[in-house]
């Protein structure tokens, strides 16, 4: 495992079998310089970053963690606008006191820099040994409306949402095929996981980047967990879940390798 204030990789990139797993908002951590501008309360950024995803991206062995909080840089957009400046970039909420110091948001952004740079090293590595897959995990909220209101609508909102916007589907699209399939056979919270392709979500920044600089090599699946798991109001996950959250990732590992060795 190598650790850093932004990022930790955890495994032997030896030991990834064509697989990886990202929980690259997974993190709530802030410079102190960044902390002293921001006007968004704790739990107001809990809510809008993907707390324990990083225990679910945990079961694919080699993964990296993200620790910053999406409000400080994400690693999910491009890097222009990897530093919210705007309500409109952040869901409607006034994220900072004052205006944000161009050098402060220039360290942002070379925070962006040196997680890609950091990400380029390890999928290298993993590249050099065949075809390779990333899970890149996620979470989304479906109770925005508040703690006491319905949940958004079922049809609209999967338990998991598989995005393979830029996926290049006549190379991988067997890979992902066979993901979602296998996925959707787990049993989680007494029922079938309801695991549907591009509907909420198509894959952001960060899974295009995989996709376009590793083409050929290697994709990315982005995988967005529905906040059944915990309360998205509150930030407490049910630990059951999330535990079984994570075999059901796990239990797909053998099908996507044996997918990737087609392709070999």
């Amino acid at each position: 495992m190598e650790t850093s204030p932004l990022v930790t990789v955890h495994g032997d990139v030896d030991d990834a079998g064509g697989v990886v797993a990202t929980a690259i908002h997974a993190g709530h951590g802030l410079r102190p310089e960044i902390a002293r501008e921001m006007r968004l309360s704790d739990a107001a950024r809990t809510r809008e970053e993907d707390p324990f995803t990083d225990r679910i991206a945990a079961a694919a062995g080699v993964h990296l963690v993200v620790h910053r909080s999406r409000f400080e840089v994400d690693v999910n957009r491009a890097r222009a606008a990897a530093v919210y400046v705007r309500p409109e970039d952040a869901w409607g909420l006034e994220v900072w006191r004052g205006p944000l110091p161009d050098d402060v948001a220039e360290r942002s952004r070379a925070e962006h820099d040196a997680f890609y740079a950091r990400a380029r090293e390890v999928f290298d590595a993993v590249a050099a040994r065949g075809p390779f897959v990333v899970l890149d995990v996620h979470s989304y909220n479906h109770r925005r409306g508040g703690p006491d209101a319905p949940p958004e609508p079922w049809d609209e909102n999967p338990e998991v949402n598989v995005g393979t916007g830029t996926l290049d589907r006549a190379r991988f699209g067997t890979v992902a095929d066979r993901f979602v399939a296998e996925l959707g056979e787990a049993w989680v919270a007494g029922h079938r996981l309801d695991v549907r392709e591009n509907v909420r979500f198509r894959g952001g920044a960060f899974s295009r980047w995989v996709n376009e600089e590793y083409a050929g090599r290697g994709c990315a699946l982005a995988i967005e967990c529905k906040k059944i798991f915990m309360d998205e109001w509150i930030g407490v996950a049910d630990d059951a879940h999330v535990v079984a959250l994570g075999d059901a990732l796990r239990d797909t590992l053998p099908i996507l390798r044996r997918a990737l060795a087609e392709r070999s």
